[in-house]
């Protein structure tokens, strides 16, 4: 009886050993899992920063090419020409564009934004109601436009808020304008600005969605200038006019540029930057920055796949080396 409690004894004591053996296993393996995970974090943490840095960097080189002499070799031009260069293992698209190629929703010829407003689809009541409402919102008094909207219209709507009777500080603060909705905010958005300070574009520079905002102008019209524009850029010729709407034109000023660095890393990680900036004239302090954000990315998902930008050239990867700029025309400002 003794030998057999003894060998039952000692089968317990292993069956035991066995279970602690296996629950210390679940516990190292949890462990494992645990920290592979932080491991992951931290070098996806570690990825997106580099991402972001090489973004900035971007951006500072955009400035640097703003502030060579404007008969510099290959100097890059506020045009919305697209530049492609490797810093480091990311490759960077940087756009840098003229802010008068937007529409400026505080100086603007009320003529534009309704056409804004209509090209966008909406109703000419309608685009008229949201442009005398954005008057009364910017405008110093409590005087009511036609169609537009004081404190009384904010209150009927079970709205918290008046209008600001000052300036747009940001665009964003569109959103706030009685009538204005999220789907035409998100769809004018790429197209208007508080820093150009002009009551007009710069044909030469704006995209097709902003010149459809001009007054008495149709589609054909500005598919030939579209045409004609890219023909002169092209061939390093000046840029032509857009004649038919002189009246609501401005001259590129050189006075605000926006610029957007997207940069991407070998295992797909990207960070877009947005910023705004204005030249000082003041060598120890170049520019002041205006605006200075995470912007909205336009990597193509096989861009993003292939860890680089594909739709343009890029140059050298030797970080102190200067990158070949893809050409550019048009007045240098």
């Amino acid at each position: 009886m003794s030998t057999c409690r003894v060998v039952r004894q000692r089968g317990i004591a292993l069956i035991l050993v066995l279970w602690i053996i296996t629950l210390l296993s679940l516990i190292a393996l949890s462990f494992i899992a645990t920290m592979r995970s932080e491991i992951n974090i931290v070098a996806n943490t570690m990825n997106r920063a580099r991402a972001e840095a090489a973004a900035n960097a971007g951006i500072q080189r955009a400035l640097f090419e703003l502030a060579r002499p404007p008969n510099a070799e290959g100097r890059w031009i506020a045009d919305g020409t697209a530049q492609t260069l490797n810093y480091q293992d990311a490759s960077i698209r940087i756009v840098m564009t003229d802010e008068t190629a937007r529409i400026d929703i505080n100086t603007a010829n009320p003529e534009l934004l309704r056409g804004l407003f209509l090209s966008q689809g909406l109703s000419a009541d309608g685009a008229a109601a949201l442009t005398d409402a954005i008057a009364d919102w910017k405008d110093p008094d409590t005087l009511k436009r036609l169609n537009g909207a004081e404190e009384p219209e904010y209150i009927a709507a079970g709205l918290s808020y008046k209008p600001a009777n000052a300036p747009f500080q940001s665009i964003e603060e569109l959103n706030c304008v009685l009538g204005m909705t999220a789907a035409l905010y998100a769809r004018i958005a790429p197209l208007i600005t508080v820093y150009s300070r002009q009551p007009g574009i710069y044909a030469q520079i704006a995209p097709r969605e902003v010149l459809r905002a001009i007054p008495n102008v149709n589609d054909e019209q500005i598919e030939l200038y579209l045409q004609q524009r890219d023909l002169a850029r092209a061939g390093n010729a000046a840029l032509p006019n857009f004649t038919p709407g002189t009246a609501y034109l401005s001259a590129g000023s050189g006075y605000v540029v926006r610029v957007q660095a997207e940069a991407i890393l070998p295992d797909g990680t990207h960070f877009t930057r947005e910023a705004v900036a204005r030249p000082l004239g003041n060598p120890r302090r170049p520019f002041t920055f205006l605006l200075w954000k995470e912007g909205r990315e336009t990597l193509p998902p096989a861009d993003i796949a292939a860890g680089r930008w594909t739709d343009a050239k890029a140059g050298p990867k030797a970080e102190g080396d200067v990158p070949a700029a893809s050409d550019t025309t048009g007045q240098v400002r």
